[in-house]
């Protein structure tokens, strides 16, 4: 598919504030326009994006119900009542619930916690959980990373004697659930400073106004911020602000000093020893998490979250690592048949979004499956299949195509929804698919233009290859962690050639290994090209070429080496 590169072009105001940053803090200019780019315009503003610091976290109070969170926790430990500890079945929402947990464990001996089935209760709080807080004489249930639109299961559970807390981080629709406490940062009366928070992070801020009031001192806290950062990347939350501290410090948690489960979980994924990125939680971490609650129960994930022993820890990731594995096995066949799918419809080209159904085809992995079609269609994807006696369906979107809005906007033929701009759950009655599908299609096909359809990569700086540098890696590091809204920087290099000993690599022969220079260079530069050998002839001719690229540490047998990551190659002088 061919890619539209769009590089960012600095206005007068961001020159000055690149020189700037550059003469005050002794920057390479290349990082202080990628600073100025992310609004970092101050030296005041990239001191504190360098050093995160845990004392610029947000006061947990500011956000609303949150006086009367801490108060009706502190009243249930006071009296020894049954905690019950709710949360949904991804990622976030084991995490959330694991660091909830956690934490409260050494205050409570009265602490369960529940992860709703995905086939039998289906998405957020359910009426069965409710019932069983019921018959364990539980009469407070925390919820996390769910509950903001719940406003018939609270009802029912306000009915039975049960509070609720709900810490949620989705979009609220206009009525709140009429909870003890509903504490979400988006909800329209908050004052608090940032609403991007995962659900994990709302557990967190919960937690720490819990210790506040307690004299706790933070420092029980820290070993908890390695559940953030795998909560943060995985939700694909903004790494901003706040985010940007709980994930730095969430990191350096992972790396140095795991929890025991998560030590299990990190040698699973082959990543022992490793300098664990934002970008292995997403690839490795997150979806042997994730499989837990797409194969069997998510209740698992989270019994290998508060492992205390290396013998269950390291049973519990080996018995994900199968489910992760029978996961993928899926994805490649699901992903197969919604091709064929597509294939068939004899105006696939003309169609601006994308509906494909099939009541076999397994829940727990639908999701994944829009994320495949979406990636190579490049179209907004709603993936159905039959769950129970309703069609279920996970949807994806692309840049400028808000899924949140056009699910929203079919409301009227839909029994659930949520999510948010690019990613959704919903489900429906059988006889409402058509015009489901009519009515998406049509939002699809009026609001999605044909730029949208198009892939585009957003170039940060033209540089020379010479300019990559030990200076520059060693300033690119400390802009990480790097994820939404700080994206890992993509440069691009004009009339590069190769050095004469590039070559096709992998076992398919579909990967470029190369091996460049430039005008500016007489060292060739590593790079590697997944997917692109079809370039080979044209560059081992040594005809100029314009690539675009993020700068990587490649490690082989423990030597670690410079690797550019290329993201698109083309012919030098075209479409410049």
């Amino acid at each position: 598919m061919i890619k539209r590169w769009r590089l960012k072009t600095p206005t007068e105001e961001d020159l000055c504030a690149q020189e700037e940053l550059t003469r005050e803090l002794k920057l390479n200019p290349i990082i202080s326009l990628l600073l100025v780019q992310r609004d970092i315009a101050t030296s005041d503003m990239a001191r504190k994006f360098f050093k995160p610091n845990l004392n610029d976290l947000y006061d947990p109070f500011l956000l609303p119900d949150m006086h009367k969170a801490v108060k009706r926790l502190n009243k249930a430990l006071g009296n020894n009542e049954k905690i019950l500890i709710y949360g949904d079945y991804d990622v976030d929402g084991t995490s959330a619930v694991s660091l909830v947990y956690r934490f409260l464990r050494p205050y409570s001996t009265l602490l369960d916690y529940y992860i709703p089935d995905r086939y039998d209760e289906g998405y957020g709080i359910s009426y069965r959980s409710i019932d069983y807080a019921l018959e364990n004489g539980i009469k407070l249930i925390i919820a996390l990373d769910c509950g903001i639109k719940a406003i018939d299961k609270v009802k029912y559970a306000n009915e039975k004697g049960i509070d609720f807390i709900i810490c949620d981080h989705h979009m609220p629709d206009d009525e709140l659930p009429e909870a003890l406490a509903v504490l979400d940062a988006k909800r329209t009366d908050s004052v608090y400073p940032y609403e991007h928070l995962s659900g994990c992070g709302v557990g967190f801020k919960f937690m720490q106004a819990f210790a506040m009031s307690n004299d706790i001192p933070f420092s029980t806290l820290e070993c908890l911020l390695e559940l953030t950062a795998i909560s943060i990347a995985s939700d694909i939350v903004p790494i901003t602000d706040e985010n940007r501290v709980l994930a730095y410090y969430g990191l350096r948690q992972l790396n140095y000093s795991p929890s025991i489960g998560l030590k299990g979980i990190i040698k699973t994924s082959g990543l022992t020893g490793k300098d664990i990125t934002i970008s292995d939680i997403v690839f490795k971490i997150g979806p042997r998490i994730n499989a837990s609650g797409r194969m069997m129960n998510g209740r698992e994930a989270v019994d290998l979250l508060l492992a205390k022993t290396e013998q269950i820890a390291t049973e519990k990731s080996a018995s994900i690592d199968l489910y992760n594995d029978e996961r993928r096995e899926m994805d490649r066949k699901m992903t197969d048949e919604a091709n064929a799918i597509i294939d068939e419809l004899t105006d696939a080209e003309y169609r601006k979004g994308i509906v494909v159904y099939n009541p076999d085809w397994h829940k727990g992995v639908i999701g994944i499956v829009a994320s495949r079609l979406t990636e190579k269609y490049y179209r907004p994807a709603v993936v159905l299949t039959k769950s129970s006696d309703l069609i279920t369906g996970s949807a994806r979107s692309i840049a400028g195509f808000d899924m949140y809005k056009a699910i929203e906007n079919c409301r009227d033929l839909l029994e659930n929804f949520g999510g948010h701009t690019y990613a959704a759950g919903l489900s429906l009655q059988e006889k409402n698919l058509e015009a489901f599908i009519e009515r998406f299609t049509q939002i699809a096909s009026e609001e999605v233009t044909q730029e949208q359809m198009t892939p585009q990569i957003d170039i940060d700086v033209v540089i020379t290859l010479k300019e990559i540098d030990n200076t520059l890696i060693g300033e690119l590091k400390r802009m990480s962690p790097f994820g939404p809204n700080n994206d890992k920087p993509i440069f691009c290099s004009y009339n590069v050639r190769d050095f004469g000993t590039s070559r096709i690599v992998g076992k398919d022969g579909a990967h470029l290994k190369l091996e460049l220079i430039d005008n500016s260079s007489k060292m060739p530069t590593h790079a590697i090209a997944f997917g692109m050998s079809e370039h080979e002839k044209y560059i081992k001719e040594g005809n100029p070429i314009d690539i675009c690229y993020s700068i990587e540490e490649n490690v082989y047998n423990g030597i670690t080496s410079t690797q550019l990551l290329i993201k698109d190659i083309r012919p030098s002088n075209t479409n410049r």
